[in-house]
């Protein structure tokens, strides 16, 4: 006969979609569970089907899906995984979108423009979602756009610890722009180091932008933070407006590697030393360069499922 613990766990499962399986397939080791049986097929026009191969009646799942690139083909697996298990009686589908897709459209900056940050908050919640627990959304106000439960972990204990360990000299924290201090400024404090800005002036008819150094970063080490890295341009200019005033040598770290378009070439040319990144987005082969880290969150995100399914404080783990 299973003992209690055993009785206990058979109520939860994990499942993963196609967007981040290893990392699923750590935090299922790290729980001492296996991953639920379910399938995902794409027939030839497109559509996608997805079948649950095992029971979920009144169980509590977790599937585990980052939104990132093909973004639109991830999303859609995760709607049609959340409608699956309603229908097949879960007792609580809590979603875990380690990196959240479209969250940078949260906001109308111009007229006629959709929120569509919001959108997709509304599509998952009308699909059957109870819970959402992801990492470091680019804009906290997106929790606000659920009406269930959202658990946002952060990423930056993860990124400083490593940081530390390196035992980097004179080191000052650098945020690539304004919208950046945030992260900054929690990097900063963790390091216990002075934090500086990188300030651009927007190009006008005559005049080519304008890149200032807001801060003492000569003769330092310096570390470029932000949230996500996509195309490069922000981290491999910032990098350059470090060296041109005299920072000693530079280092980048981000939670989500989007990575995209020619964002490995515009780094591997660069003077950039090291980019830590972590595995909320999986790097594919071509992006695994020898300038890039990649952390691991599983160890965060087991946690954080197992304090969800345990009804424990999650809170402790937001710093």
């Amino acid at each position: 006969m299973l003992n209690d613990y055993q009785n206990q766990n058979a109520k939860l499962k994990l499942f993963t979609l196609n967007s981040n399986p290893a990392l699923a397939e750590e935090i299922a080791s790290n729980m001492g569970l296996e991953l639920g049986e379910c399938t995902v097929q794409t027939f030839s026009d497109g559509e996608i089907q997805i079948n649950i191969e095992e029971s979920v009646r009144g169980c509590e799942v977790f599937v585990i899906q980052s939104t990132s690139e093909p973004v639109n083909q991830n999303i859609m697996e995760l709607l049609i995984m959340i409608d699956a298990l309603k229908r097949a009686s879960a007792g609580t589908i809590n979603v875990v979108i380690p990196y959240y897709g479209y969250a940078r459209q949260d906001r109308k900056a111009r007229s006629r423009e959709p929120i569509t940050a919001k959108l997709i908050a509304g599509l998952i919640q009308s699909a059957g979602a109870s819970r959402v627990i992801s990492l470091d959304l680019h804009a906290t106000q997106i929790q606000g756009f659920f009406n269930i439960p959202v658990d946002q972990l952060v990423g930056i204990p993860i990124l400083s610890d490593y940081l530390s360990q390196k035992n980097l000299d004179d080191v000052v924290v650098v945020a690539p722009d304004h919208g950046s201090v945030k992260w900054a400024r929690q990097l900063a404090d963790r390091l216990k180091a002075p934090i500086a800005i990188i300030d651009k002036r927007n190009p006008t008819k005559n005049f080519a932008r304008e890149i200032n150094v807001v801060g003492h970063i000569k003769g330092k080490t310096a570390i470029l933070i932000d949230d996500i890295i996509d195309t490069g341009t922000r981290v491999t200019t910032g990098t350059h407006a470090l060296i041109e005033n005299g920072a000693k040598e530079v280092y980048a770290c981000c939670t989500h590697p989007v990575l995209s378009g020619m964002a490995i070439e515009k780094l591997q040319s660069s003077q950039l030393k090291e980019l830590i990144v972590t595995n909320s987005i999986p790097l594919t082969e071509e992006k695994r360069i020898d300038k890039i880290t990649q952390l691991t969150v599983a160890p965060l995100l087991s946690d954080a499922i197992n304090r969800v399914f345990e009804q424990k404080s999650v809170s402790v783990l937001f710093d």
